[in-house]
Formats: structure tokens, sequence, C-alpha cells
């Protein structure tokens, strides 16, 4: 594998170290946002089903960057089609260098695991032991289950001259057998599939006898492949069992859809959606303890190269642990909230009515998810309502707004559904809705050829004594009711004119075949985010170098996009002050002199995933904040309909500013400081002062923004 720094053209070294001293490569910003998630895991100030939560996640999270961002690498090494990002890492060389970026983290996971979860947990009565470990008693009864439950599905595949090698599936967790045959005294192998799809990872050992104790009983779990290797002589008699080594493979499963030779989108993507279980290989996590023979013959059967395994302690394939935060331990995770309902909103109160009386503004999970479900329901059951349109990214399962949609229909409602099929893992599940809302006689829109629609639009068109009433909710994450109680986002309902023509325009757009070049209030991808916020930033360069006091705030999951860390640059080299709470990936490089001295970036991990996406221009003191959607790459500005809207109510603006933005910014419990070498330093509180948690003060504060002419607290 070459090196990461070679430069096979010396006329071109210059131009990309020059490239490279203004950008940070977008997958090692990944692979350092997601050390964030392992260090949460390894936080003593969580509780500890929550740390074991945050190191699922850490996997969960690794498991995708390989089968979408991984892949996509790999396949231009393979095709000889180069995309040279901003920093000009070649693929090959960004490859190494995920290789060795990962090497520690891995170890760091097996670590965190091992060393301090595992006895944490035993501590507090939840033992994950090895099937060596169990008594006499607990060995026997394991034994039984497997004989009646697990031995009858599994299925032993030999590989040799006359066994080919077994298809693999993605992320299948498999054990490469060795047996040994007493007659020919050859070894000999086998892979067998542990059914993880029919069975939990982890199996609960029942107690042996009821027995009276004081305190709670401790809970006992087996790994489902230790249990499976114990009992390997079932499955070869007569053979002598030498050893089992859990593997795992991953899959390309980025999608790759023909939209323009499809007849039927619909079934374009459910086509493609099962090819993902068959892709190339990208990823083979293979037990620490497997011999370098056998990785070898794995490399060879499997037509991929030694440097795409990764060798690991066990358990292969951590995200499964996930499972243990559904136990029933809630004095081992974080303390639940009731979340705020806006007083306009609460009980029954007629949501129309409430908006009538002003803009609403929802923060999500501190605020409920409810008036969201609420609206759509009554719209359902509202005789003088006429219509309701949606957009709908990732709906979830047993989805109430789904449920309110179908009943909107029956109730003779005309009902539009703009459902994106092509959500990245969400695919199987969009198309379930989009076939059940379809039968309830929903206009069910699948999107639009090219382009993603991510936007989080929803209108409810009334009639009443006045005229017809666009009734409109906005915001910058999905209409899902599961994920509200853990992403942070914001939502505002309005019966703003302006927005509501607008949003009518963008519904037209996207089920008819209208093409609007321009809005009045929105700032709609691929038409005009870029430019809407390009033109801002310009605005405030201006305005800075007249009067001073420029000033530009995002708070926004990803910052990726070239041309737009490239106007930031220029705005801190016009002095305007940029501070940004970049969640995820930033490919800015802050602090560096003459180029970004004056540009700020941090970002939070914590308790919930922070998702929101908020856009803050002093513009001279008339202050402007916008929301929405979109995220600051190519994909969102370029390739996908999104929607930013304006806050235009004062104290909802105010509120925004002054009880949700300042208090971020403010953090010195879960924030991070990207410093010009691309890490980060966790920020401390000075001395003497009190530790801020912006997600703690904002559940202790949750409703503030809802106190309409009251001046928002700032306090911590």
């Amino acid at each position: 594998m070459p090196s990461r720094c070679r430069n096979d053209q010396p006329n071109q070294k210059t131009s990309v170290q020059v490239q490279r001293s203004q950008y940070i490569n977008r997958e090692i910003g990944w692979i350092r946002f997601n050390r964030h998630v392992l260090d949460e895991a390894s936080d003593t100030r969580h509780p500890l089903l929550e740390r074991v939560k945050f190191l699922s996640i850490f996997a969960n999270n690794l498991d995708e960057f390989f089968m979408v961002r991984v892949s996509g690498l790999q396949r231009q090494v393979e095709s000889g089609v180069l995309e040279a990002p901003p920093d000009g890492m070649s693929p090959m060389e960004q490859l190494a260098e995920i290789h060795d970026q990962l090497a520690p983290l891995l170890a760091a996971q097996s670590g965190c695991w091992e060393c301090d979860l595992v006895p944490a947990m035993k501590a507090e009565g939840i033992e994950i032991l090895p099937v060596h470990a169990l008594s006499d008693e607990e060995r026997i009864m394991m034994r039984e289950y497997y004989e009646h439950e697990v031995f009858p599905v599994l299925t032993p595949l030999a590989f040799d001259k006359s066994h080919p090698f077994p298809f693999i599936s993605n992320l299948s967790l498999n054990l490469a057998i060795v047996v040994r045959d007493p007659a020919r005294k050859e070894d000999l192998f086998a892979r067998i599939k542990v059914p993880t799809d029919l069975f939990p990872r982890l199996i609960r050992i029942p107690e042996p006898k009821p027995v009276k104790k004081r305190g709670r009983p401790t809970e006992k779990f087996v790994f489902l492949e230790d249990l499976v290797s114990s009992c390997l002589d079932r499955l070869f008699p007569g053979m002598e069992i030498v050893a089992a080594y859990p593997f795992r493979v991953t899959r390309d499963a980025d999608l790759e859809i023909e939209e323009d030779e499809a007849s039927d989108l619909l079934t374009a993507i459910e086509e493609s959606v099962e090819l993902r279980r068959i892709g190339s290989p990208i990823r083979v996590e293979v037990s620490s303890a497997m011999p370098a023979g056998i990785c070898e013959m794995l490399s060879a059967k499997l037509g991929i190269s030694r440097d795409m395994f990764y060798r690991v302690e066990p358990p292969v394939g951590m995200a499964d642990l996930m499972q243990l935060y559904g136990l029933d331990r809630p004095d081992l995770k974080d303390l639940p909230f009731v979340p705020a309902v806006p007083p306009s909103l609460e009980g029954d109160a007629d949501i129309f009515a409430g908006i009538r009386k002003g803009d609403i503004l929802l923060f999500h999970p501190y605020d409920s998810f409810s008036p969201v479900v609420s609206f759509l329901k009554q719209a359902a059951k509202d005789p003088d309502v006429l219509a309701i349109k949606i957009t709908l990214y990732r709906v979830g399962p047993n989805s109430p707004v789904v449920d309110a949609l179908m009943e909107a229909r029956n109730n003779g409602k005309d009902v539009a559904a703009m459902i994106e099929l092509k959500a990245r893992f969400d695919e199987e599940n969009n198309i379930g809705w989009a076939r059940a809302l379809e039968r309830a006689g929903v206009h069910v829109v699948y999107g639009l050829s090219g382009l993603k629609v991510h936007s989080k639009v929803c209108m409810v068109v009334r009639k009443e004594k006045e005229g017809i009433t666009r009734y409109v909710h906005l915001g910058t994450g999905n209409y899902n009711a599961s994920t509200s109680r853990i992403y942070t986002d914001l939502g505002l309902f309005t019966k703003d004119h302006v927005i509501g023509a607008d949003v009518a325009d963008l519904f037209n757009a996207l089920t008819g075949y209208s093409r609007v070049h321009s809005y009045r209030s929105l700032l709609v991808a691929p038409v005009s985010i870029r430019k809407g916020l390009f033109d801002r930033i310009e605005r405030e360069i201006e305005l800075h170098r007249k009067n001073g006091g420029g000033h530009i705030i995002f708070k926004i999951n990803a910052l990726v996009d070239r041309r737009c860390i490239d106007i930031l640059y220029r705005a801190s080299d016009a002095g305007v002050r940029v501070d940004l709470q970049v969640r995820g990936i930033c490919c800015l490089r802050p602090g560096v002199p003459g180029l970004s001295e004056h540009i700020n970036v941090s970002s939070i991990v914590g308790r919930f995933l922070e998702h929101p996406r908020i856009f803050y221009f002093r513009n001279g003191g008339d202050e402007e904040v916008f929301l929405g959607s979109a995220d600051l790459m190519p994909r969102n500005l370029d390739r996908r309909v999104e929607v930013i809207f304006p806050v235009n109510d004062p104290v909802i603006r105010r509120s925004i500013i002054d009880s949700i933005l300042n208090v971020y910014m403010k953090d010195t419990v879960n924030m991070r400081i990207l410093n010009p070498d691309g890490d980060y330093t966790r920020v401390q509180p000075l001395q003497g002062e009190a530790p801020c948690n912006a997600q703690a003060w904002l559940i202790s504060h949750r409703g503030t923004w809802h106190e309409k002419g009251k001046k928002p607290s700032k306090k911590k």
C-alpha cells in the first residue's frame, strides 16, 4: 500500500500541500467525530447502560462508514476514476490513512468493553460470561437450550475441493471452524452462520433454582456464538474440534440506482436493496486469535487483500450490544423527563387556534413531538380541512404520522405524501409505508429523478371565514416520533401567508412538472440555498467593513462543501467573527493565521444526537435566523431538495439566539474545540466556574422559548 504522503507528480506537490493546509479530509474528519462517540462510552459521568449504548453506536457508525464511504473509495481505486477531495488525498492514500486511524480506536473499543464496561456491569448484577465459566448446572441448561432451539436451524458448510466456498452475507456473524478427521489425520474447514437474525446475540442464562436473595438478582448472559462454539460436537460428530474463530464481512451497500433506465422507481429500489446483501466485500473483522493461515484463506476466497482485514478482540460486531440497553434497569440509564408542551397546545386545545395567535417553536426532545401528531390528527378530523401535504424521509415503525394521514384520507381529505424511497438504509421501510398509503387512497410521490427530497415540510389547507388558510409546519428533523426523543431538532408552526405560498409552490414542484426558480421567503435547494446563504455572508462582510461587529453562527451537522468553506475563509479574512458548531464532519481548518483566525469550530456529542441546523447573521444589528434541513455539503446543496426557512417572529428569534445558541456556545461539559491540526480538544470550565452542560440546561429550562413577551433566561 503506497504511503499516504506519496505524490507521483512533483510539479503538483506544492499545490497539494497548500490544499491540505486549508482543508481537512472528510473521511478522517468523520473518524475523529466517531472517536468522540467512543470517548462517551468511557466517560464515567454517564450512567452505565448509556455508556454501553455509546459503544454500540460507535460500532454501528463504523459499519455504515465502511458500507458507504469506504466502499466508494474502493470503487474509485478499482475503476481508476479518481475524485480528488479538496484536501488532495488520493483514494489509496485515504484508505491507508483510514486503516491507520482506526487501529488505535478498535483497540480502545475492545479495552473499553473488556476492562471497563464488563466489570462495571458485573458489579451492578449484569454478567457476561464465557460458556466455560458457567457452573455445571448452567452449562446443562444452556446445552438443552441449544439442542432444542439453536441446533435445528444451524447449517455447517464445508469448503474443500468438492464444496464451494459459501456466500457470506453482509454483516452476518460467522464462525470459521477447523476440525480434524481422525481417520485421515488432516484438518478440514467449515463455516457456520451464527443465526443472530433468529436469536438474541446475548442469551440470558436462566437461574438454576429459585433462590431467595436480598436485592436485585444477577442477570447472566452468554454470547450466541460462544454457545454455538461450545456445542460443535453435535454438528461434527466423529470429528475432533480444533478451533472456532468468529468473523464478520462488511459489503458495499451504497445503492446505485439507474433512475433513467427504471420504468418503476419503487421496483428498481426494491431490487437494489436486495443487492445490498451481496455487494463487494469491503471489510473483514476477524477474531484476534485467528491464525494468519486462515486469514489468508479467507482473503483468497473472498477475493480481497489483507489490508481489508481488521483484527479485533471478541466480541466481533459490537453494534449488537444495544440489546443490553433494553434491559429493565432504569437505575443504569439517564433520568427520564417529561417534555414540555406550549401552553397554547396543551390538552385538547385547538391547534389551529393556537397557531392563529402566533408562530410556535418546538425544540425536541425538550418539547414533546405530540403537537406535531395532534396537528395531523386534528386536520384528519376537522371538517373544514380540505387537504394535507407532507414530505416523509425517515418515518420509523408504527408511525402515528402515517396513521393520521390514512385517517385523513378515510375522512375524505385530499392527502399527498412525498415519500423519499432513496433514504439510505430506510428504503424497505419507506417502500412499505408508500404501499400502505397508496392502498388508503393517498396520492404518493416517490421522489424526483436525480434528487433526494430531504426537506421536512407539512401543510394543512383549511377553509375559514377569511378564506383559504395554509397552516405549515417546517422542521430540521424527520416526522419520526421515535427519533424525536433522542435527536435534538427544531420545528416551527406558522400560518404566515408568504411562507404558505412558498410551501404550496414547493409541493406543486414535487408532485407536478412546475419549475420554480425562486421563492419569496424560503431558501430551497438546489435552487436557492447556496446563493441565499452566500449573499448573506457577503452582506455580513460588507457591513463589517463599514461598521464592524460582523458575526455569523452556524449550528449544523456537517461542513464539507468547498465553496462554503472558501467563502467563510473570506469572511474571516475580512474580520467577521464566525462561530461554527459542527457536530460531525468539518473540512474547514479553523484558527490558521491569515486564513481562518476569526473562525472557531466546536462540536457537541452528548446524551442526545445534535441534529438542528441554525443559521444566524448579525446583519448590522437587524439579526436574521434561519432553520432548516440542509447541512453544508455538496449533496445537500446541489443534489437534494432541502428547505431553509426564516424565523420571522421576533420573540422566537430572540429565544433561539439567547436560550439555544447562546447556551450551546457556552457548553463546558460536552463541547470539543477543533484545532488547526484537525484534532479536537475537550473544553474544561475555568477555575471556579460552574460547568455548563447545554443539554442538561435545556432539559431544566425546557419550554422557556414558549413564553411570549418574556425576555428569555440566560442562566446556565
